[in-house]
């Protein structure tokens, strides 16, 4: 057989909950994704608690809570302690958007889910890689190779491929096809025949995304149109995901139309954010990397974006018309959800929403159709304590200290009892007598002269009164002491604590604003109070959510082909359709588990391990082919001294094979080439390349089928025996290499 999959998800199966799902290859746990919502609903995460303690390892596909907010909890409460790997800007902007849920939530609440600290646990130990890096895993994941592929969507956002055996298990969920501003398109459709996909449905039944350019104009036009009459625009953003693109797309347009309006990007992360991704260009578009090597223009330098930690700052800046993108996304808590309430019954000003809400959420609510027009709202800040109210805080963390501190003291004299216990004077108080002061030790050694006992008495198995001693020695060599240079080196997480104290710079440290905001230890409480507010401002919600549309969605799927698929993460509604139109058009086996139910899509195919002779391997030739070598290999099986099987040199001749043409040819790429050569060529209808006068090309799939959606594809020449007929299949043969 071969090698052992299950899929179980743990949460967001038809509907729109966070992401978590545990894959079991060959008996080693992966949880991907660690998802969680704005409300933080522990319910969602009993799935979760009942298999912590089995996970061997996480997996993060993007920095945002959907993906990741539930790890500092999951790490504290549940007994999750795998290793996590994702990409550095994941790492680094998934950090960051725990650090602003928490400051925002800490504000408006007595949040006790988790600390700071417990964030930072659970981020300082990820194991960081690169886009495209294979890793093997050690230990009981022994075999088995892990990579992150760019997924587009978000900044560091990835498709995880999992491979054991040469079979392939891929994670693409949250994928854009589309090339935008700061990011490059998703490289799913580079994946081919895995034994697995496991991918979301989420907009399965979304088929009418506008085009980039109309998209972007509408956008920027319903901005400037309530600017001009003067009004305010709030966007509710997340934290370091997408407002990333809307920062660009604003800062670009204020810079050719000239704009004098300010634009404020709030959150309590902001200036880290920035610094962050500043140096994070290698991970955006290939327009972003080369405008940098070739003029030094970093995109996210700012210019006409002001960025504020704090709302007294945006309530002190200038009156008048102003943009301002704050989180939370979801209105739940942040700044974002301030500012509407302020703004809300003025009808100059607007609301954009850039991304559905999350169910349950005010941001929902308001995306409604109709949106209502009036919402009850609770609103909630901490103050300081004063008065009386600060007098009872302090005499009780002194009561508090008080019995701490007498709890320590009859620890420790339990203790010295204890490390005394061998001792009959151990527990009475000491008697100095001058008559016995001149021969301590007695029978055990020679007698110590003049040495008075005063507060230590020497354990009766003791060779001379002394106090503990214990010899830290040192090894030497020719050149002195050895020493350990791992001793001397400063870890990454250390650097970055350090640096919260000292202000922001380059690597995105947090700033003094910022970290002093954390720290602050000072007595306060949390008031609440409920208010119905009149929304008479415009709300609109456009897409930038940064995902592929219905039917960008099908024609992937069907392009990797995957020999069984697993639906994950959409209403029930999308999730039939998706999986009903695969089964009719793509894959035999598609499956939609629900919650906590596992599904075994392990491979038909059967796998062995052979080893290469070196008879064998001495006589192969080996041809290039990409990043890899490719030779075909006439052999019979066999077994070494250890028993193992092995591949031998045939004891016979061989019997002669049909030749194998290997290769991936792209026709656009062929066609470039056959102009080179001085072809007139030129696309035709149904994808068929004119080569010549004469003679057409055209890829078609295994039942002829222009275009086939599954399976090996056949490259047909069409045309007369002629001369430029040969000459073109001559030039078609040389892009493949033949076995």
């Amino acid at each position: 057989m071969g090698t052992s999959v299950q899929v179980t998800p743990l949460c967001g199966v038809y509907n729109e909950n966070p992401l978590s799902y545990l894959v079991s290859v060959d008996g080693f746990n992966f949880l991907i994704d660690c998802g969680w919502n704005d409300l933080f609903d522990t319910s969602l995460l009993e799935p979760l608690s009942r298999v912590a303690s089995t996970i061997d390892a996480v997996l993060l596909s993007h920095p945002d809570t959907l993906h990741l907010g539930a790890l500092p909890y999951a790490m504290k409460q549940l007994g999750l302690s795998a290793p996590v790997y994702a990409t550095e800007p994941v790492h680094r902007l998934g950090l960051l958007t725990m650090y602003d849920q928490f400051l925002s939530r800490k504000q408006v609440s007595d949040l006790d889910l988790f600390t700071l600290d417990d964030i930072d646990n659970a981020f300082q130990n990820v194991i960081r890689l690169t886009y495209s890096q294979n890793y093997h895993l050690p230990g009981k994941g022994e075999g088995i190779v892990i990579a992150p592929h760019v997924a587009g969507h978000m900044l560091g956002g990835s498709i995880w491929r999992i491979t054991k055996d040469g079979e392939d298990v891929i994670y693409a969920v949250d994928y854009n096809h589309r090339k935008e501003r700061h990011l490059n398109g998703t490289v799913l459709q580079s994946f081919a025949r895995p034994a697995v996909l496991i991918t979301d449905a989420y907009h399965a039944l979304y088929t009418n995304q506008t085009a980039r350019q109309q998209r972007d104009k509408e956008f920027l036009d319903t901005i400037s149109k309530h600017l001009e009459v003067g009004g305010n625009v709030l966007l509710p953003v997340d934290t370091a995901g997408r407002v990333l693109e809307l920062l660009l797309i604003l800062e670009q347009h204020w810079s050719q139309r000239g704009f004098s309006f300010p634009i404020y990007f709030l959150t309590y992360v902001s200036s880290s954010t920035i610094d962050y991704v500043k140096s994070f260009l290698e991970w955006m578009s290939d327009s972003i990397s080369k405008s940098f090597e070739t003029s030094r223009d970093n995109a996210f330098l700012l210019r006409h974006v002001t960025l504020l930690i704090n709302k007294t700052d945006l309530d002190n800046a200038p009156l008048g018309p102003k943009v301002v993108l704050a989180s939370m996304g979801s209105l739940e808590a942040g700044f974002a959800r301030d500012i509407f309430v302020e703004w809300a019954n003025d009808p100059r000003n607007l609301v954009l929403f850039t991304e559905t809400g999350q169910f349950g959420t005010l941001a929902r609510m308001l995306q409604s159709a109709p949106p209502p027009k009036f919402v009850k709202v609770t609103m909630s800040k901490r103050v300081p304590l004063a008065g009386e109210e600060l007098i009872a805080y302090e005499e009780e963390q002194n009561r508090l200290k008080r019995e701490e501190a007498l709890r320590a003291s009859l620890v420790k004299e339990e203790e010295i009892k204890a490390s005394h216990g061998s001792d009959d004077n151990s527990s009475e108080p000491m008697v100095i007598d001058t008559k016995t002061t001149h021969d301590v030790v007695g029978s055990h050694g020679p007698a110590y002269k003049d040495i008075l006992i005063d507060g230590f008495v020497p354990p009766s198995s003791s060779v001379a009164p002394m106090f503990p001693f214990f010899d830290n020695g040192c090894e030497w060599d020719e050149f002195g002491e050895v020493i350990n240079p791992d001793d001397y080196v400063i870890k990454d997480e250390d650097m970055d604590r350090g640096a919260m104290h000292t202000g922001g710079d380059v690597d995105g440290r947090l700033d003094e604003a910022t970290a002093s905001l954390m720290l602050d230890t000072r007595p306060s409480k949390v008031i609440s109070t409920e208010l119905i507010v009149t929304v008479s401002c415009s709300l609109v919600k456009m897409d930038y959510e940064g995902r592929s549309d219905g039917r960008s969605i099908k024609s992937m799927i069907a392009h990797v082909s995957p020999l069984k698929l697993v639906l994950v993460h959409a209403i029930a509604e999308a999730t039939e359709h998706l999986k009903q139109h695969c089964l009719n058009n793509i894959c035999p086996h598609v499956y939609a588990p629900q919650i906590e139910e596992t599904v075994d899509v392990t491979s038909d195919l059967c796998a062995y391990k052979v080893q290469l002779s070196e008879k064998l391997m001495s006589n192969v030739i080996f041809k290039k082919l990409g990043d890899s070598e490719v030779a075909w290999v006439d052999s019979e099986v066999g077994k070494t001294e250890s028993d193992m099987r092995s591949l031998q040199p045939m004891t016979g001749a061989a019997s002669p094979h049909k030749p194998v043409l290997v290769g991936d040819l792209k026709i656009a790429d062929f066609k470039q080439f056959l102009s080179s050569k001085g072809v007139q060529v030129e696309f035709a209808g149904g994808g068929a390349l004119r080569c010549g006068e004469y003679v057409t090309l055209r890829k078609v799939g295994p039942t002829g089928q222009k275009g086939g959606a599954s399976g090996p594809q056949q490259i047909l020449i069409e045309g007369p025996l002629c001369e430029d007929y040969y000459k073109i299949r001559d030039y078609l043969y040389s892009q493949f290499y033949l076995l």
